[in-house]
């Protein structure tokens, strides 16, 4: 439910970042290169994300929603940069997706929940080992499978990444 209200509100805050209209409870942190820091939500439901979306897709002319890449702080849980993707679509069910940044490659489960789909992964040490590489990195690639069987790359900029970064930890506490 929790991660449910988180997406609902990063295509709010998407809304937020990309023109003057009203996103549910998400204030804007600010900007670095094609990253946007926010946070969302009062007290010990208060979290904090970095966002991005991709510098291209492939293929190009499949219908998607939103496309993000996503870095989240969660206090209450005392969880600081959890990575997710977010791929415009549900994906098929048991497949995985990886991220590759550099000659790294991380291997993340998948989630369709209410018509959407995300990916996380699993240990905490991956998790941190991903972040690391992100901010020495260059650019991220997503991989995955939707529903149709159709396979989809999208390639992030990491650049800003490390200053959207400082701003979620701050404005979270982490």
């Amino acid at each position: 439910m929790i991660r449910q209200t988180l997406v609902a509100a990063l295509i709010g805050a998407a809304v937020l970042a990309a023109g003057p209209a009203a996103a549910d409870d998400a204030t804007l942190l600010g900007v670095a290169k094609g990253w946007s820091a926010f946070t969302n939500g009062p007290g010990a439901d208060k979290t904090c994300y970095a966002m991005s979306k991709p510098t291209s897709s492939t293929p190009r002319k499949i219908k998607r929603d939103p496309i993000y890449f996503l870095i989240t702080d969660w206090p209450a849980r005392k969880t600081k940069s959890e990575p997710e993707a977010v791929p415009g679509y549900q994906y098929k069910d048991g497949s995985t997706v990886t991220a590759q940044v550099g000659g790294a490659s991380f291997a993340f489960f998948i989630q369709n929940d209410g018509g959407t789909g995300a990916a996380w992964i699993r240990k905490r040490a991956d998790e941190i080992k991903l972040v690391d590489a992100m901010k020495a990195g260059q650019s991220l690639v997503v991989t995955g499978t939707s529903k149709r069987g159709t396979v989809t790359k999208d390639t992030y900029a990491l650049a800003g990444l490390s200053d959207v970064l400082d701003k979620i930890h701050s404005s979270c506490g982490m």
